[in-house]
């Protein structure tokens, strides 16, 4: 019955003839050389709709949520340690303070965190002077592929702490690990040996909980208002935030191109890890691959990121583009992120808070600032995380 709902909704949508781009619904053209999946034409299918045949918040909660949780737990292999990994993680508000100075208008603190009992990661901790005693709303923000840790307190962090924020920079662990590993190494490979199957950008989303949990230690911080924002590979994380930190309240992804695959390589082992053999997935192949497209006959995937974004409903989430082409070849979020973006506000619509999901593509580029980009995410910030 479901499936006739949607062939009946497309062949509408089709005859209706040529829409807008913040209208489309196909999913992205694949202009990854290295994709091994190239799909082609898979531009021309529709992505498919989580609603069809929902017509209350309690059906989507009730029959068709639990059912994408579980797909993509099974794909991440595990959304938090499992009991048998718990030796490996101590407290990560035992913060060393590496040093501590006051700039204009907050203090600069050099602080690691103990991510693993034997694994301290770089962080810079941003707290105001000027805008009384708190508790603030805090800001984790991520850096890149390219720059440090330190990086987000020039794009972002000033501007966050002279608006009365609190904020903590930092990256993901592929770019800086146990043993000098890193994305460039064996970061998978050591994830995978200490914790069996868990996507790296699962546990990703895991170490952005743990800095939580550092931040509600502080008594300038408000816990009710914690929030993500990253650009380029911590906009992928991003988008994994979003749906599976529930303590983050509010989340900004800057450019991590939206489509699982389209220009950007999500299929890498320190992302998604397509290709690699998972023992406990649920498929002849056992591979995330297999999860994702479960009918190669047809172009495009069945399964893609509109459906983690959908899992972070009701939670404020802005994507911001940093292309207007119509499919990007440079990994920028582009005019056919659009689709995924659509069929994610569905869900959000269904639930009353259609407000609370954002698309603002731009012609800024890939890059965590521009003329465009800042007036965005500072909007975002100050509606949304008070």
């Amino acid at each position: 019955m479901r499936s006739r709902l949607v062939l009946l909704w497309c062949a509408a949508f089709l005859l209706a003839g040529p829409t807008t781009p913040e209208k489309r619904l196909h999913q992205h053209k694949v202009v990854s050389k290295e994709s091994p999946a190239p799909e082609p034409g898979a531009e021309n299918q529709f992505i498919p709709s989580l609603v069809a045949g929902l017509k209350t918040k309690e059906d989507w909660y009730d029959r068709e949520r639990p059912k994408i949780l579980e797909r993509w737990r099974s794909i991440l292999g595990k959304l938090e340690p499992a009991p048998e990994d718990r030796k490996w993680f101590g407290d990560p508000t035992k913060a060393v303070i590496r040093s501590k100075k006051e700039v204009a208008g907050y203090e600069r603190m050099e602080i690691d965190l103990p991510l693993e009992r034997d694994f301290l990661q770089q962080h810079l901790l941003l707290i105001p002077k000027t805008k009384g005693n708190g508790p603030f709303p805090a800001v984790i923000c991520w850096t890149a592929t390219t720059p440090d840790y330190t990086a987000p307190e020039e794009w972002w962090g000033k501007w966050l702490t002279e608006h009365g924020y609190v904020v903590l920079t930092g990256w993901s662990y592929i770019r800086h690990y146990r043993d000098g590993s890193s994305y460039k190494t064996d970061v998978a490979q050591k994830t995978y040996e200490r914790f069996g199957h868990w996507l790296p950008i699962g546990r990703m989303v895991y170490d952005v909980r743990q800095e939580v949990r550092f931040l509600a230690s502080l008594p300038q911080v408000d816990s009710k208002r914690i929030g993500f924002m990253g650009f380029s590979l911590s906009g992928k994380t991003a988008v994994y935030v979003a749906a599976f930190a529930p303590e983050i309240s509010m989340t900004i992804a800057f450019d991590p191109q939206i489509a699982a695959n389209g220009s950007s390589n999500w299929y890498a082992p320190w992302y998604m890890d397509w290709l690699r053999s998972f023992p406990d997935i649920p498929t002849k192949e056992k591979t995330v691959l297999s999860l994702l497209n479960t009918d190669p006959s047809r172009p495009g995937f069945e399964h893609d990121h509109h459906e983690v974004l959908a899992l972070s409903a009701p939670k404020p989430f802005l994507l911001i583009g940093g292309s207007l082409d119509e499919s990007s070849t440079n990994g920028s979020d582009d005019l056919e992120s659009w689709g995924y973006i659509n069929r994610a506000r569905e869900v959000y619509e269904l639930l009353g808070v259609v407000n609370r999901i954002q698309y603002v593509p731009t012609g800024d580029g890939h890059h965590p600032n521009g003329p465009h980009i800042d007036p965005a995410w500072q909007a975002f910030v100050l509606h949304w995380l008070r």
